[in-house]
């Protein structure tokens, strides 16, 4: 934005500070004038006879003692005004450094606590926040350009061998298209929800938590069963505000990777809502795999599928906790992932609740 030139602010407090310092000498003067006049009679106050004599006598001091006030505050205040400025010169070249495009940069300021203090925190923070979200956002954008390069490679090996051998039967390529094409589609719709959740631009409304995680379990229900898989679902009431496709969504995907990540055979899945004093929660934990708790912390990751829980069957997209932990944000919640002792995971859910009707 263009603006016109004007006074830097280290000038204007030195002004300031000169004009109060001055005003404040001439409104002494001024009462020592007048106190002395009162008292003006022949042959007092170093015989002084008259006003005009004490006018005579008293002006030349009083300008030259204005005129020391005058370059004294103003001398004074530059330099006063230069060190307490100090502070946001720091914090005004952090902030252009960083619109160059360094986030790396802090201002560190140092000293006890103060307005410039408090600034210079609260914008290193924001610095760290847009370094990790900017290396974050790039970690993603070649992880999905990588997720979505594989099927296309896929297909254009499977046509390039159909073009090559034209009296092989098309029934299997066909058939493998269609599943390469279909994770394509998974993964661009994937892409979307979390693109979505990051924006926040969806309608809020009451919405009852267990009723949407019991929803998104009888959906999986045939999945778990073919499986051999037990699911148990219990809670209380979880009323809360949000997007109910959303959080349909984030319950659907919890189940999912409870149930694909999971035993062979008799493993369990456990799907409990619960109402504490921070809020609501949705907890789905299932039976695995042992998991050490630093892979478990980075299963929310975009594309992170830890090192041998993807079967073959079902590999998804490794966005399933990537949403899930989005939409928990976007609705002002958070997202736990903790490996369970026994074996498998534990994700638990916590969402705001709503307000009494």
């Amino acid at each position: 934005m263009a603006r016109a030139p004007g006074l830097s602010v280290r000038l204007k407090l030195t002004l300031s500070y000169a004009g109060f310092l001055v005003l404040a000498g001439a409104v002494l003067l001024t009462v020592g004038y007048f106190s002395l006049s009162r008292g003006v009679h022949p042959g007092v106050i170093f015989m002084v006879r008259s006003h005009a004599d004490l006018w005579r006598a008293f002006a030349p001091t009083a300008a030259v003692v204005l005129a020391f006030l005058l370059v004294f505050g103003l001398a004074g205040g530059w330099i006063l005004a230069g060190r307490m400025l100090a502070p946001l010169t720091r914090i005004t070249d952090a902030t252009r450094m960083a619109a160059r495009g360094s986030l790396s940069h802090r201002i560190q300021l140092e000293g006890r606590s103060d307005e410039f203090r408090e600034l210079a925190d609260a914008f290193d923070a924001m610095l760290a926040r847009l370094e990790a979200h900017v290396a974050e956002q790039q970690r993603f954008a070649a992880n999905a350009s990588h997720e979505l390069r594989t099927p296309l490679a896929v297909t254009q090996t499977l046509l390039d061998v159909a073009r090559k051998d034209p009296s092989r039967d098309n029934g299997e390529l066909v058939e493998r298209l269609r599943a390469v094409n279909t994770r394509a589609i998974d993964l661009t719709e994937a892409l979307l929800l979390l693109s979505r959740a990051d924006q926040r631009t969806f309608t809020r409304e009451h919405v009852d938590l267990s009723l949407i995680a019991e929803e998104a379990t009888e959906t999986l229900f045939p999945l778990a069963e073919k499986r051999g898989l037990t699911i148990e679902t219990s809670g209380d009431t979880t009323a809360t505000i949000g997007s109910r496709a959303l959080l349909l969504q984030m319950s659907t995907n919890l189940v999912h990777n409870a149930i694909v990540h999971n035993l062979p055979e008799h493993g369990n899945v456990w799907v409990t809502t619960s109402v504490q004093r921070a809020g609501v929660v949705l907890t789905v934990e299932n039976t695995g795999e042992r998991l050490t708790p630093q892979l478990a912390s980075t299963l929310a990751e975009p594309f992170q599928r830890g090192t041998t829980r993807t079967r073959t069957d079902h590999p998804g997209v490794g966005l399933g906790l990537a949403i899930v932990e989005r939409i928990a944000q976007a609705h002002e919640g958070s997202l736990t992932l903790t490996a369970r002792a026994a074996g498998g995971l534990r994700v638990a859910v916590q969402l705001p609740a709503a307000p009494p009707a």
